[in-house]
């Protein structure tokens, strides 16, 4: 029999959560690794231009806390990626101090990896005046403009800093901004571990049980990785792997189902099988990795571009509804002319129950709904400015005469009161770009001993 490297992946995301009977299933299998992804994009630039955590610090905690335990009481590596969601300075700090709090109430004492992922903005600046950038499919080249209002620049590393951490001994690492599924790969890469098995089984286990069926982003999952293929395994009585969802996984956020870029290289699933071997788990076979050059990451950024205020409200007229398109048009026109042609703010409006979802990418042109939900929102230079012409733009829509309107006592249905919303400081992606990496020292590893006393393996 071939050897085998266990992999417990407790959450989709740190701070989700998981059931702790699940956890603990996948405990009593011995594994050789706990780790977890800690963010993503997905949220918007929000989070990573602010510096503010998507996730609930007691969630974080809570999820921390039971995977710290487990793993430094059994010598089991805990290794986490994309710290504190988006993984720039103050979010990997934020999680750092929660590692910090979870270790003195436990007494805990272990070898902590701390792995910043921030590129200073004089790195980007050279390396863009030097050719080594460039933008993702749909993105605009970069501009200085962009990376010198960017407080936090970040670049997704793949699996060297994390081998760089475990080898010097860390029982912990914490990275920043992480290819998802670096924080599974690399351990076992480190053993000697196929490659594109690695990366593939990492980049299944990056969202834990959302890959099996009834998929879950709050349960757990394992991986077991072997010399020429990896089992998946639910670890809920709940759940169970198929073929179909192991595969359709791989498609997860993916335009190519075959070749996935990440740092450094990219999985080639071209001879890729999936085969249920019973009792709800799948094997996979034929993962390939392949190194390219030069060696890139992808950058990170989110820069300010104003303040926003929201209103939402619902409409129940069917002559309203009928002709919503031209009304919000008109009512967009006259509010804008009372602005006047040199004000900053932006309006816009989400028609819930038409095209809120998809705008004028929606394929179904007419809509069937009997009501709708309105969001109407603000972008200005301050949020006093956002909150004044969301005012006006609530009460023009609000009083609005249209063709065939017989009540006169207003449009709307508004579920709170107040009916405006200051929504705050508005982000927008800067840098979604490739830059070449010429060496690895961008990324320094910093160690540090966690409690001198205490429970340690």
């Amino acid at each position: 029999m071939s050897r085998e490297f266990k992999i417990l992946s407790p959450t989709a995301i740190l701070g989700y959560g998981f059931p702790q009977e699940s956890f603990e299933r996948g405990l009593a299998e011995q594994p050789d690794l706990i780790a977890v992804d800690g963010g993503s994009t997905d949220p918007g630039p929000y989070y990573l231009g602010s510096g503010k955590s998507f996730t609930d610090r007691n969630g974080v905690k809570r999820d921390l806390r039971l995977m710290l335990t487990a793993g430094v009481t059994r010598g089991i590596p805990v290794v986490i990626g994309t710290a504190g969601g988006s993984g720039a300075a103050p979010h990997l700090e934020w999680c750092r101090q929660i590692v910090l709090e979870i270790a003195e109430e436990e007494r805990l004492s272990f070898k902590l990896a701390v792995i910043p992922t921030d590129v200073p903005g004089h790195v980007v600046l050279e390396a863009l005046e030097a050719g080594r950038i460039q933008p993702l499919d749909f993105v605009p080249p970069l501009t200085r403009e962009a990376v010198c209002s960017s407080p936090h620049i970040v670049a997704q590393i793949g699996i060297e800093p994390f081998v760089e951490a475990l080898t010097l001994g860390a029982q912990v690492v914490l990275a920043g901004r992480s290819y998802d599924p670096a924080c599974f790969a690399a351990l076992p890469i480190l053993r000697g571990y196929d490659e594109g098995l690695a990366m593939h089984c990492g980049k299944i286990l990056e969202c834990a049980a959302i890959a099996a069926a009834p998929g879950s982003g709050s349960d757990c999952a394992m991986g077991i990785l072997r010399d020429d293929s990896f089992v998946l395994k639910a670890l809920s009585p709940e759940r169970k792997f198929t073929a179909e969802s192991a595969a359709a996984h791989t498609l997860y956020e993916k335009s190519d189902p075959y070749h996935l870029p990440g740092p450094g290289g990219e999985l080639d699933l071209t001879g890729c099988t999936f085969r249920e071997i019973g009792d709800g788990m799948v094997e996979v076979r034929g993962s390939r990795y392949v190194h390219t050059r030069p060696y890139r990451v992808k950058l990170e950024g989110a820069r300010p571009v104003g303040y926003r205020a929201i209103t939402i409200a619902g409409v129940r007229d069917p002559i309203m509804i009928e002709s919503i398109d031209s009304i919000l048009a008109a009512v967009k026109t006259r509010v804008e002319g009372f602005l006047g042609d040199h004000d900053d703010a932006r309006v816009f409006f989400h028609a819930y129950g038409k095209n809120g979802v998809m705008g004028e990418l929606e394929p179904t042109k007419r809509s069937n709904s009997h009501e709708l939900g309105l969001v109407l929102e603000v972008v200005a230079v301050s949020q006093e400015r956002a909150n004044t012409v969301c005012s006006l733009l609530r009460s023009t829509l609000l009083h609005y005469g249209y063709p065939g309107r017989v009540a006169t006592a207003g449009n709307l249905a508004f579920p709170f009161s107040p009916s405006d919303i200051q929504a705050g400081e508005v982000y927008e992606f800067s840098l979604y770009h490739l830059m070449d990496l010429p060496e690895q020292n961008l990324f320094p590893v910093q160690i540090e001993q966690v409690g001198g006393t205490g429970v340690h393996p």
